[in-house]
């Protein structure tokens, strides 16, 4: 029932309030009317930022500097390390790269000496002894570089002295600023339990939402039968009050649905209902018996069929039901999730319908769609979005490049743009058996949705050149 369309809003919409939430280092901003001091210790601050990149082997020119390290043997264990890849991903870095604004050349003659030194620190030897190395991890060995490295340096000192704007306090700033932005870092791994257990909560609300919209028809029937019978004890009833027209009441389609054993146990199981939204109720079958659908359907002499009647609710579900304000708010307070879901689940209820129409034996053989169409379909949604998280920076920068290549500015780049283009990549480089044009189509209609009017074709074309790319790299093999 849960296809992969919807499972892939989902874990788009999820996905980007999780980045949004997560970040794992604050960047300072500059300080207003800054002191001398202030001034140069943010200066340096940046730098050190730029130093700890490009220790982890990052461009932080953007091409238009050649990095110290070029020719030196890379240090596989801090070779993009978590710490530094989590930087790299910061909108704040991104921008001081793209704008060229650290002055890290001026220290380009003291950083291969640093670079070669790491291995000789203590915290370094531990941390080479580390199976899986945590973020954590990386922020202890890092900020032992610092401090023994870099503050205590007398040749990086004499660098930074250079810069006509150097104050000792400044110096001292700057360092005590990388500290606490490396030691104030927030552990994401809550944050990410949290937004994969949301994944499946919301994937589960919306099997909830497909039996709620089926039980509504049974509710407003009822409300109706409620009205029937409450007219035939009036004190003055009238001929038609005490002999209504039944054909509403007694839908062979609500019978059949109210007998189906999949509705009644998960009805049973969950205690879904509609008891508080009285004001719904009787809105919505105001609405339908003012209708011109409901007033030809009850105007028929003939019996009905059981098609005959689940088309009639088809029409009131498409014409009425679905797209009406009134769904659409009680929906709102019910769940964060339910409005999003409306249009998907709708047309899931709208087929469950049909089937019931065309059933031979009464609808007794009609079975509700389950939540999902196999185990494959289960695990979809979970897997995708754990490697979104897992590749976001790696993804990211191949995003990025393309994006440069274009004349894009990155900066100005939506958000959920990135996050589109992300997921659709995790998805195509780890679901070999999904097409490439499905993915690509798939993920083009969500940004027609989701982003800016301009989204869908500015995404298929970054999507496009990285697909080439990586194909022409050896890294994507499907056709």
């Amino acid at each position: 029932m849960i296809n992969r369309v919807l499972i892939r809003i989902k874990v788009v919409q999820l996905l980007y309030s999780y980045l949004l939430t997560q970040s794992e280092f604050k960047i300072e901003p500059p300080a207003e009317n800054p002191s001398r001091d202030k001034k140069y210790g943010h200066e340096l601050y940046l730098d050190l930022l730029m130093m700890v990149l490009e220790m982890s082997g990052f461009d932080v020119s953007s091409g238009r500097r050649q990095s110290p390290l070029r020719g030196m043997a890379l240090n596989k264990h801090i070779e993009r390390n978590a710490l530094a890849r989590s930087l790299n991903g910061l909108d704040e870095i991104r921008t001081i790269i793209l704008r060229d604004r650290s002055g890290i050349s001026q220290f380009d003659d003291v950083i291969p000496e640093i670079y070669e030194a790491i291995p000789s620190l203590p915290a370094y030897k531990s941390y080479i002894r580390l199976k899986k190395p945590e973020l954590k991890d990386d922020v202890a060995l890092w900020a032992s570089i610092i401090t023994n490295l870099v503050a205590n340096n007398p040749v990086f000192v004499a660098a930074a002295r250079k810069n006509p704007a150097f104050t000792v306090a400044g110096f001292t700033r700057g360092v005590n600023s990388l500290m606490h932005t490396l030691n104030e870092y927030n552990d994401n791994r809550g944050l990410f339990n949290h937004a994969r257990n949301a994944l499946d909560y919301s994937l589960d609300k919306a099997h909830e939402l497909y039996h709620s919209l089926l039980l509504l028809a049974v509710e407003i029937t009822r409300l109706q039968d409620q009205r029937l019978d409450a007219a035939k004890h009036k004190f003055l009833p009238t001929d038609e009050d005490l002999h209504p027209n039944m054909r509403f009441v007694d839908n062979k389609y609500i019978k059949a649905l109210t007998e189906n054993p999949d509705f009644q146990a998960y009805v049973d199981e969950t205690k879904i209902s509609w008891d508080s939204d009285a004001m719904l109720l009787k809105a919505l079958l105001d609405q339908i018996v003012e209708s011109e659908c409901y007033k030809e359907y009850m105007s028929r002499t003939e019996e009905t069929t059981l098609e005959e009647d689940a088309d009639f609710w088809r029409q009131i579900y498409k014409t009425i039901i679905l797209p009406g304000d009134e769904l659409a708010e009680a929906l709102e307070s019910k769940s964060v999730y339910w409005n999003d879901d409306l249009h998907v689940i709708g047309t899931f209820v709208l087929k469950t319908i049909r089937r019931f129409g065309q059933s031979k034996n009464d609808g007794a053989d009609v079975r509700l769609l389950p939540q999902y169409k196999d185990d494959e379909d289960s695990r979809f949604g979970g897997e995708l979005f754990e490697f979104a998280v897992k590749n976001y920076q790696q993804y990211r920068e191949k995003i990025d490049s393309f994006v440069n290549r274009h004349r894009w500015d990155a900066e100005r780049l939506a958000f959920m743009d990135t996050v589109i283009m992300v997921t659709a990549m995790a998805e195509i480089l780890n679901f070999p058996a999904i097409p490439i044009a499905v993915s690509l189509n798939e993920y083009i209609e969500i940004a027609n949705a989701y982003s800016t009017p301009k989204s869908g074709a500015f995404i298929n074309g970054i999507l496009y050149s990285v697909i080439n790319s990586l194909k022409e790299e050896g890294k994507l093999l499907k056709a």
